[in-house]
């Protein structure tokens, strides 16, 4: 087993395009990637490989930075073996660039599938506010396995608000945190409790168990993403000094939040301050996670990394690098909403069925969307409309990350009372704990068409917590994004 703090820190590279181009449509600019799935080896553990599945076949996948109105398109081959080399399973898998707000068909739709040997090209408008963004595999059913196994990375919207506020470069850094189990030969294990979530001994951060990173003494800024297919986290320093929330999943908050600690479900991403001038040259200081409830705990699972600060000089020409801003984005769209725009309340409950043993959401699963030809919805939602839900989970013994695709979301209330200091920002995956209730608002748009709600506690999503919506689009009327048939998958003559 590998111990804690005895590997260093490392990001992975900063995949570039391989071509620039015109939208000749309305001459924005187009940066066109491409990443190949396929099968690969990672160095975790002291003395043994571990068989992985990544993007270009590394864990986690390349990151991709795009400047805000700067399109691209992501050609995603898949060079996966046939089948899953230790679940079976075939390795069919969906691209979700979650965070973005996708036509449908390039919306990682889980029954949305391609099979090995294939490739699909998907298009990305990035037109959103600076965010911290992720790709990851959401093919129906076995998204849990193909996760686990490293089909998740990184990818940011950059725009001058952000940059001009916040530490750029070296001093932005990601932290993908994820946990595994491992078998005797080094390969993950995987036991998802019936259905009800993998909780790892080893705590990975950017496929490293515990590194250690050297930071010189002053701010940095840390894009957090919990990657992890059922863990929850909650983060806090070894000294129990503050730091500073400035965005959420959407991207910058109205203004910054002070926090010691913080709760955070699988697929949120949280970016916080930590200002490590005022440490001295030599002190370690460590990410630590006080958990929450209903995890499953293990010996090093309160660790996540270690920070060493070091001696090197500091830019001061930078003025990031002592200072907060006290103003980020006041006027984002999303949290300027308000309840007396409200035109639509519904409500969502999140549990397990006894009898079928599967988990349901809005009272139903995707079983079910799948037998309807995928017609049945939740929600017939108008475009532009403005409506409020309420999630509630009643279940004791599980908590829930929901995600709502295609759309920010603005968090009212926890328990009619306010939401976490930290959660006052632009959402698309709120944390519904047990025996909570949550209510959100958003706008919907710009797209026509279905998307997704699921829970991101991903063997629940897999077995089958998941349902859709449909905004300005009738049903049985003929869709020209739908998912299934609007952009199909190629063979790949590579």
């Amino acid at each position: 087993m590998p111990r804690p703090y005895r590997a260093a820190f490392i990001q992975p590279p900063v995949l570039r395009p391989y071509s620039v181009g015109i939208d000749p449509a309305d001459g924005a600019k187009v940066e066109n990637y491409v990443v190949t799935q396929m099968a690969g080896t990672a160095k975790i553990l002291p003395r043994l490989s571990t068989p992985i599945l990544g993007y270009n076949g590394i864990f986690p996948g390349p990151t991709i930075e795009v400047e805000r109105g700067t399109k691209t398109t992501l050609t995603v081959k898949n060079k996966l073996p046939a089948t899953h080399p230790t679940h079976g399973h075939v390795l069919a898998t969906s691209t979700h660039l979650h965070g973005s707000a996708s036509l449908p068909q390039y919306d990682g739709y889980a029954s949305d599938v391609t099979m090995p040997g294939f490739q699909k090209k998907y298009y990305f408008p990035n037109f959103q506010p600076a965010r911290t963004l992720w790709y990851h595999d959401h093919g129906v059913h076995y998204t849990a396995q193909n996760a686990y196994s490293g089909l998740a990375a990184q990818y940011r919207i950059h725009d001058p608000q952000e940059r001009g506020l916040l530490p750029q470069g070296e001093f932005d850094v990601g932290l993908t945190i994820t946990d595994a189990m491992f078998a005797a030969n080094g390969a993950m294990g995987y036991d998802d409790n019936t259905h009800s979530g993998l909780w790892g001994d080893v705590i990975l951060v950017n496929g490293v168990p515990w590194p250690v990173m050297k930071v010189k003494r002053r701010i940095y800024r840390f894009r957090v993403l919990n990657a992890s297919i059922s863990r929850s986290l909650r983060l806090a320093l070894s000294t129990n000094d503050a730091m500073t929330m400035v965005a959420t999943d959407g991207g910058l908050m109205p203004a910054p939040v002070t926090v010691t600690s913080w709760r955070h479900g699988g697929a949120e991403r949280y970016e916080v301050l930590i200002d490590f001038s005022k440490y001295k040259v030599g002190q370690r200081v460590e990410l630590r996670n006080l958990s929450n409830k209903n995890n499953v705990d293990y010996d090093n699972t309160n660790k996540v990394m270690a920070f060493d600060v070091v001696s090197d000089p500091v830019d001061k020409s930078d003025t990031t690098w002592n200072t907060v801003p006290t103003v980020l984005a006041p006027n984002t769209d999303v949290m300027g909403l308000t309840k007396g725009m409200v035109e639509q309340k519904r409500y969502m409950r999140v549990a397990r069925d006894d009898k079928t043993n599967l988990w349901t959401i809005g009272g139903s699963s995707w079983a079910e969307v799948i037998a309807s030809g995928y017609q049945k919805v939740f929600a017939q939602v108008a475009m532009d409309s403005v409506e409020e839900w309420e999630i509630e989970n009643k279940s004791g013994g599980w908590f829930h990350p929901v995600h709502i695709h295609l759309v920010d979301f603005k968090i009212i209330s926890r328990n009619g009372k306010a939401p976490m200091p930290y959660e006052a920002g632009p959402k698309d995956v709120v944390y519904v704990g047990e025996g909570e209730k949550v209510k959100v608002l958003m706008r919907f748009g710009p797209h026509k068409g279905r998307y997704m709600v699921h829970c991101h506690n991903l063997p629940h999503e897999d077995h089958d917590m998941m349902t859709q919506f449909r905004v300005a689009l009738n049903a049985n009327e003929v869709d020209e994004h739908d998912p299934m048939t609007a952009a199909r998958p190629e063979w790949d003559n590579d």
